[in-house]
């Protein structure tokens, strides 16, 4: 049972060439931004009024913490689906060396 060792391998050997960005990454980025600027402004409002819109603000957090649940929910699935057909092919290459 090598499929541990087979799959660091397998990952060690990807090309560390120039790194792309990935979608992930920027949806990120943007979801930082946003909250950051969002909080900044809600600040601004609640020293102008003296309350802030919290229906607006649960709203805001709601979905961009869904956004980010959802993002992590695609990676691990990605993920676990790679992993899945990494062992299957290692058991394939086993069987093949262990008929010869």
């Amino acid at each position: 049972m090598n499929y541990s060792r087979n799959y660091r391998r397998r990952r060690r050997a990807a090309p560390a060439a120039k790194k792309k960005r990935k979608t992930m990454d920027i949806v990120l980025v943007v979801v930082g931004f946003l909250l950051i600027a969002f909080t900044l402004k809600m600040i601004h409002v609640f020293e102008t009024t003296g309350a802030i819109p919290d229906t607006l603000c649960t709203c805001v957090f709601a979905a961009l913490s869904g956004e980010c649940g959802i993002m992590g929910w695609i990676k691990v699935t990605k993920d676990k689906y790679t992993d899945r057909k990494w062992q299957q092919e290692d058991r394939e290459r086993e069987e093949k060396e262990n008929d010869v």
